[in-house]
């Protein structure tokens, strides 16, 4: 089945305390996104990649490409006013039937690992979204003041969160709301459950200086950087 994934980086650099885009940030001498673009191309030799970036930045996205890929595999779209629109522009490109990843371009630590578990759950169940296990206490604010939650019962939701096209699509063409925080909450407001899969500590999301420091320690020599190959569990909610 065809295979695409919709690698989304329409972030900013605000709090990372710079100017230049979060997935432009150079690791380990090479722009963030880059890691990202090349795990997905070496998780399959079939899959393509849909780029949506933000309008500035387009020619920016573009040299990374010119430089480290061959174009034939990706393509480059606008992003939207949200991460919701920004995915649906990368879908519109979209027309086979196929699975679909969709991936912050600033988690470029996954491995391919992830990816082939994310698809064959997809494959098996329609959708699959990865989630790591929370370690510390939990506490949610109420009118009264503030209660604890048990962290047992609670999941953090990492992405390629990943469906069938025959789900993904259509969902996507609802009309947009402001809870629509990610892929799996759409999916659900269309009316669909989805499958969870074990995530990677590892797959941590850069949007502060401290993911930056982190991620650089897991490209040196001395630290265990992120596995290639392994397999998880699957759950389904």
């Amino acid at each position: 089945m065809k295979k695409y994934a919709v690698i989304v980086a329409g972030g900013s650099g605000s709090r990372m305390n710079s100017n230049l885009p979060k997935q432009f940030l150079l690791l380990n001498g090479k722009p963030v996104l880059y890691y990202t673009i090349d795990t997905f191309l070496n998780a399959y030799d079939d899959l393509e990649i849909i780029l949506v970036l933000p309008e500035d930045h387009v020619a920016a996205g573009q040299e990374i490409i010119d430089a480290f890929f061959d174009y034939d595999r990706i393509r480059l779209t606008e992003g939207g006013r949200t991460r919701f629109h920004s995915v649906q522009n990368g879908l519109q490109l979209i027309t086979d039937e196929s699975i679909i990843f969709v991936h912050d371009g600033v988690r470029c630590l996954l491995s391919t690992a992830l990816i082939h578990r994310c698809y064959d759950a997809a494959h098996e169940f329609g959708s699959a979204i990865p989630v790591i296990d929370s370690k510390d206490s939990i506490r949610m604010i109420t009118e009264d003041g503030n209660e604890p939650l048990d962290r047992n019962t609670i999941k953090l939701v990492q992405t390629p969160q990943t469906f069938h096209s025959k789900i993904l699509l259509p969902a996507y063409k609802i009309d947009y709301k402001d809870k629509f925080t990610d892929e799996a909450t759409v999916v659900e407001a269309f009316g669909l459950k989805v499958h969870l899969v074990d995530g990677e500590e590892h797959n941590i999301k850069i949007t502060r200086p401290l993911d930056l420091e982190i991620a650089e320690g897991m490209f040196k020599p001395d630290k265990v950087k992120p596995p290639t190959t392994g397999k998880g569990d699957t759950k389904t909610v």
